[in-house]
């Protein structure tokens, strides 16, 4: 079953283009902002040490699908749905609500890396992290 969490964010001044709307790319810092409250709901982040390893989940993948402008002031609920756990990889699906109304819908999807000097290196997600990403834990 999808794993879901639920935030909230105003739409501030910063967050809008010369015709008064929230321009398309802070969508995007949207929907990463809410999987990061999604993962501290977990005891989790996206740069973690891990049994003393340093891990990161880099996006290799996101979309975004824009149905309806969202302007200035405008509270807008932002619902992130965990839609898969691979071997390596997190994929989410994250919609934007305004008063129950579908605004935007997109996606993420994230790979479970080993970060050291060398650079990242794809690695499996540990066994206890996919547990704190399981139905035992509140939204």
């Amino acid at each position: 079953m999808p794993i879901r969490y639920q935030t909230s964010r105003r739409v501030e001044f910063a967050d809008t283009d010369m015709a008064g709307i929230m321009h398309f790319a802070r969508f995007f810092a949207f929907m990463e902002e809410a999987e990061h409250e999604f993962l501290r709901s977990r005891g989790l982040s996206v740069v973690m040490v891990h049994e003393g390893k340093r891990l990161g989940f880099p996006r290799v993948s996101a979309q975004c699908d824009f149905f309806k402008p969202l302007r200035f002031e405008e509270v807008v609920d932002i619902h992130v749905t965990l839609s898969r756990i691979g071997d390596k990889s997190l994929s989410y699906v994250v919609e934007f609500q305004r008063n129950g109304e579908l605004i935007a819908r997109g996606s993420l999807t994230t790979c479970c890396c080993l970060v050291g000097p060398e650079g990242m290196q794809p690695l499996s997600i540990p066994d206890a992290i996919k547990a704190r990403l399981g139905e035992g834990h509140a939204e």
